[in-house]
């Protein structure tokens, strides 16, 4: 079992920068392969980032490449989302997330889930 919980979302004007953390107990933290993930109201969960175990190999999705950076210190079984250049449509609740084995993006790839955290990102 992992429990994950998120912290560091919150308001920000367009163009500013949040850092997301996610912090993991139970086994195993560095033996999982963690993502973020977020939902706008009315719309379907959606891959944002992924990180595997050792922090070496990463994923974005077109919409984070470029903006956001994905890391995760094993020390602190702690992951986390630098998000720079904000903008309105990144507006979500940002959910972290684990699964064993290799980097994937599918929501159902993933078996946990923290509560998630809310940004919001005003015009």
């Amino acid at each position: 079992q992992v429990h994950l919980v998120e912290s560091g979302g919150g308001l920000v004007q367009a163009g500013g920068s949040l850092r997301l953390s996610c912090a993991a107990s139970g086994s195993s933290f560095n033996s999982h392969a963690m993502g973020w993930f977020r939902q706008a109201p009315g719309k379907e969960r959606e891959f944002v980032a992924a990180i595997n175990w050792s922090g070496d190999s990463t994923n974005y999705a077109d919409s984070a490449k470029g903006r956001f950076t994905i890391s995760r210190d094993n020390r602190k079984n702690t992951v986390y989302l630098q998000m720079n250049s904000l903008k309105p449509e990144d507006t979500a609740v940002y959910y972290c997330a684990a699964k064993r084995g290799v980097i994937r993006i599918g929501v159902k790839d993933y078996n946990y889930w923290g509560q998630g955290t809310q940004v919001t990102v005003s015009s």
